[in-house]
């Protein structure tokens, strides 16, 4: 059996860092990990070089512009990083006969839904973020539109800037928290969600379309709070609920963002975790870090 050869954008990210792990054990997996060291994908002439070097069978593209705050004042950056990049990836892609995978997110949807968002649901982003991650995706879409896009949410990793590794250092810090009570969605493990990249690019029938994933369950980022505390066993710090206009942030956040999951499930025959035990495990390795 050849090689895959697999494209790693973002590499240094979250989630480019969980897709070394369930790639490097991969004998039939040749990844390619690239950052912006390696590949400026905000560059048409520099992704051309790069595939007409390197024989490229996959593109995931782990790199987004992510700082949802920051965005409302940055747009030019983050319209560059969200949909000029994937785009140009996309139409490289194409032209090279690679398959892409792009990572979007639930902040395409306003959050005014009172059951989980499916693929199909209308959307309406409520923030620079969340608008141009849809631009992104429409222009994949226009362009290449065998690409597998996947939204996902609240994601997590022992590795880099994150809720988790924020409520962890701050419970040891401080003695009181105030975290929002009424935003509510799913946290997710991106050691869970590198596995389902993996298991589309290992699935012999290639499955384009829109994707949602997340862990199962849903949860407020106050609940959320108290579990990572918890299952660390922090006990020095109360935290307290307050709503989201107590707590006022550049970028509005969606109310509710659950995502459906079945469209996903069914179509890799896989089930997801909850989003508790992929936390615990993903605690358990920062403690031992």
């Amino acid at each position: 059996m050849n090689k895959k050869n697999i494209l790693i954008t973002g590499a240094n990210g979250q989630l480019g860092r969980e897709m070394r792990v369930v790639l490097n054990s991969d004998q039939f997996a040749n990844a390619i990990y690239t950052d912006v060291e390696e590949l400026d994908i905000t560059n048409a002439k520099a992704i051309e070089d790069f595939l007409t070097s390197n024989q490229v069978d996959y593109i995931v593209n782990c790199a987004a512009y992510t700082a949802v705050d920051a965005a409302e004042s940055n747009v030019e950056m983050c319209t560059k990083l969200n949909v000029e990049a994937p785009t140009l990836l996309a139409q490289a892609a194409k032209k090279h006969g690679a398959r892409f995978i792009h990572i979007s997110t639930d902040y395409v949807f306003d959050g005014t839904n009172c059951r989980p968002y499916r693929e199909d649901d209308p959307v309406c982003p409520v923030s620079v973020y969340g608008s141009t991650k849809l631009d992104g995706e429409r222009h994949i879409m226009d362009v290449a539109p065998e690409s597998i896009i996947i939204r996902t949410a609240w994601l997590y990793s022992p590795h880099g800037k994150n809720f988790v590794k924020t409520m962890l250092k701050l419970g040891q810090e401080k003695e009181q928290l105030r975290v929002v009570c009424d935003q509510v969605g799913t946290p997710t493990c991106a050691l869970d969600l590198a596995s389902v990249i993996k298991t589309f690019i290992d699935c012999d029938e290639w499955h384009s379309g829109i994707y949602h994933f997340s862990n199962e369950g849903a949860i407020s980022w106050y609940d959320f709070t108290l579990a990572i505390h918890r299952l660390a066993g922090i006990t020095s710090c109360y935290v307290l609920p307050c709503m989201s206009e107590e707590y006022p942030t550049p970028a509005r956040r969606p109310h509710y963002s659950v995502l459906d999951k079945s469209k996903i499930k069914k179509t890799l025959g896989i089930e997801i975790p909850h989003w508790e035990e992929s936390l615990e495990q993903c605690i358990n390795i920062i403690q031992n870090l």
